[in-house]
C-alpha cells in the first residue's frame, strides 16, 4: 500500500522536472515493450518500493542496463546474499526522495565514471536475472548462473530456517500470545 503512496508522491515530484521521463505504463505487451524501449534509453529508472518484494520493472531495468534507483527504506530484493546490488544500484530513503528536487539533484550529481561503473557491473548481473524455459523432459538444462537455478540455491539456504519455524510452531504452547515466526529473508 505504502508503495502505490511513494509512486503517485514521485511522480508528482518528478513529472515536470527537465530531462526526466515518466510514461505511465500498461500491463499488456504493447507497455512493457513500450516500457523496456524506454528504459534502454534511460540512465536511471526508479523502483520504488511497493507492495511486494520485486517486480517486473526492477528485472527490466537490469535487462536494459538502465541504473535502478530503489526508492525504499526496508526492502527485500531478488538474489540477496548472492549479489550485491549496490555494485548496480543507488538506495535513496523514501523520506529524501519525497523532498521537492531532492532526487533529481542527487542523480544529475552522479559522475559519468560512477554511473559506467553502475553499467559496467550491471553487465556482469544481467543473466542472473534472466530465465531460460527449458521444458524438465528437455536436454538442456537451466544455466548454472540463471535465474532459475539461483531461486533453487536461495531456496536451499532458507529450508533449514523454515524447517526449524515449523519446529518451533509446533511445540508452542497453548494460549501462546507471541508469534513464533521465520526469520528466513
Amino acid at each position: 500500500f505504502q508503495g502505490g503512496l511513494v509512486r503517485e508522491k514521485l511522480w508528482d515530484l518528478m513529472v515536470n522536472e527537465p530531462d526526466v521521463v515518466m510514461e505511465e505504463g500498461f500491463p499488456n505487451a504493447t507497455g512493457r515493450e513500450q516500457s523496456i524501449k524506454g528504459m534502454r534509453t534511460s540512465e536511471f529508472c526508479l523502483h520504488p518500493a511497493g507492495d511486494t518484494p520485486s517486480s517486473c520493472r526492477l528485472f527490466d531495468a537490469i535487462a536494459s542496463l538502465c541504473i535502478p534507483v530503489i526508492v525504499s527504506d526496508d526492502i527485500e530484493l531478488p538474489f540477496e546474499g548472492m549479489i550485491d546490488y549496490t555494485e548496480f544500484s543507488i538506495f535513496v530513503s523514501v523520506g529524501n526522495a519525497m523532498r521537492p528536487k531532492w532526487l533529481t539533484n542527487y542523480l544529475r550529481n552522479i559522475s559519468k565514471q560512477q554511473k559506467d561503473e553502475f553499467r559496467r557491473n550491471l553487465a556482469g548481473v544481467q543473466h542472473i536475472f534472466e530465465y531460460e524455459n527449458t521444458h524438465q523432459s528437455s536436454k538442456v538444462s537451466a544455466p548454472e548462473d540463471g535465474a532459475v537455478n539461483h531461486i533453487w540455491k536461495k531456496i536451499h539456504q532458507k529450508l533449514p530456517m523454515i524447517q526449524e519455524a515449523v519446529i518451533r510452531e509446533k511445540r508452542k504452547p497453548e494460549g501462546a500470545s507471541i508469534p513464533l515466526r521465520c526469520h528466513c529473508t
